[in-house]
């Protein structure tokens, strides 16, 4: 079977990938807090996992990959949110104006996430349907002295777990002078952490033992991947700006509460990412959503490739050059691939073999430029497939080449070959003014021609149009 290796984060070194189970691999991928549009941020780890989704479905089949992806529908933001509509007129309940808003939100995510041409996970539990398994994990933290109550909050013993700080390499010490501590008069440990806070009349709650209240956002994604996916499971992945806190509180309580289980084996982090080389903030003007973009004109396939074209260990710069690179090699790809719209081969073995080596989607994007230089449109439009660049039918400016009359592939590759033929011909017989005639009408079509010694050959440009050709169908 094929090697796939990974960097591990937690050993900080690149691993073979020996899943627990062949027949069962699982991977659990912290999912958004549905309070807002996602942004560009929020996307590259639902690009950078689906990937990875797609490459263990490839070599495990299927049906043996679980995915899980969640969402966080109980959040302050969200009660914000919906408070201030209550405020601005809305007389309708809270929880009426939460569930509208939760639901409106995960609309607007899958809607955004598809058109960026990712897989649906295999479950995408929601928080609000998993209080049962967080207050009873609370429960059993309690019990075996790792989580007190004070004032009507149940908070974690950071001291009564020895390896807390190895996924993030760091001091509890150091820890403390780096994050921001939520100071409270009745932690034990400035580093404790809340598992569980009591709601007002106001927030919506739920009964437990220690009063009604609702979950802190850690004890979410433990209980909900140990009940999907067991107290062991194979890949935990995220952003990197999740490794602290909410990675290594994950860590800490579940070890804790279930010391039987190996809780996730390996770790992934995708770096952040930043545009035009700063830091996207709504101060700097620089912060835009995945809708913004589709909005503005950018389909989601060149989004996506964009984001594979760097590495999912470093940082990410979406640019404008980035995005026009990538809009043009898709444009010139999306004749090439048309005749195998409707094929289902399996992907290259090179294509492969740079996806499992650490998700090298760099690599990846390189075998696909040799593919088209080879004229191997159908592996490479077996690779776009694979990748989620292509579907054959995506609903953007690309996808329309596609369906258009004059951007049927054969017949824009059989004009331009028949037209090359006639300029090889016209240069032989001397026929200079017949030669420049041919050459400017595909010059102003968008043909870029290539002389060497092997002949004339031609690559589609940026600008191609085989309107502009001249023939009518």
């Amino acid at each position: 079977m094929l090697t796939i290796r990974l960097m591990n984060t937690r050993t900080r070194r690149v691993e073979e990938f020996v899943p627990l189970d062949p027949a069962h691999v699982r991977m659990y991928v912290c999912g958004p807090t549905v309070y807002d549009r996602a942004h560009l941020g929020n996307a590259r780890p639902v690009v950078v996992f689906d990937v990875l989704f797609r490459l263990l479905r490839h070599v495990y089949g299927a049906e043996h990959v679980t995915y899980v992806r969640n969402f966080t529908d109980v959040d302050d933001k969200i009660n914000a949110a919906a408070l201030a509509r209550q405020k601005a007129g809305d007389r309708r309940p809270l929880e009426v104006l939460i569930r509208e808003r939760t639901e409106e939100t995960i609309a607007w995510y899958h809607a955004d996430m598809d058109a960026l041409g990712a897989l649906r996970p295999t479950e995408e539990p929601r928080a609000t349907a998993w209080i049962g398994a967080m207050i009873a994990m609370i429960g059993t933290l309690i019990e075996r002295g790792h989580a007190y109550v004070a004032e009507g909050h149940v908070l974690f013993a950071v001291e009564s777990y020895a390896d807390y700080g190895a996924l993030s390499g760091r001091s509890v010490e150091d820890m403390i002078a780096g994050a921001r501590v939520e100071v409270a008069p009745f932690k034990r440990n400035p580093m404790d952490f809340v598992l569980w806070k009591p709601s007002d009349a106001e927030t919506p709650g739920w009964e437990s033992p220690w009063g009604r209240g609702r979950p802190g956002w850690h004890i979410e994604c433990s209980a909900m991947s140990r009940e999907l996916l067991g107290e062991s499971f194979d890949i935990h992945g995220g952003g990197i700006d999740l490794q602290f806190p909410h990675h290594e509180n994950e860590i800490a309580q579940s070890a804790c509460a279930h010391p039987e289980g190996t809780f996730a084996r390996y770790w992934l982090h995708n770096e952040m990412l930043q545009v035009e080389g700063k830091k996207m903030s709504k101060s700097l003007g620089n912060f835009f959503t995945v809708r913004d973009l589709l909005d503005q004109g950018v389909p989601g396939e060149v989004i996506r490739f964009v984001m594979l074209m760097t590495h999912y260990r470093k940082p990410m710069d979406w640019t404008q050059e980035k995005s026009e690179q990538a809009r043009n090699e898709l444009h010139k790809w999306s004749f090439a691939v048309q005749d195998y719209r409707d094929a289902n081969d399996l992907p290259s073995a090179r294509l492969i073999g740079a996806l499992s080596g650490d998700i090298n989607t760099p690599a990846a994007i390189a075998v696909l430029r040799e593919h088209y230089a080879g004229h191997d449109y159908r592996t490479l439009a077996a690779d776009l497939r694979f990748l989620g660049i292509w579907s054959g039918e995506m609903p953007s400016e690309i996808a329309r080449l596609y369906t258009t009359d004059v951007g049927n592939a054969s017949w824009v590759n059989a004009v331009i070959s028949e037209r090359l033929s006639q300029l090889d011909t016209a240069r032989q017989s001397r026929d200079y003014a017949a030669a420049d005639a041919i050459r400017a009408g595909l010059v102003a079509a968008g043909v870029v021609i290539k002389s060497g010694p092997g002949g004339t050959s031609f690559e589609l440009g940026p600008d191609f149009d085989p309107a502009r050709l001249g023939v009518t169908l």
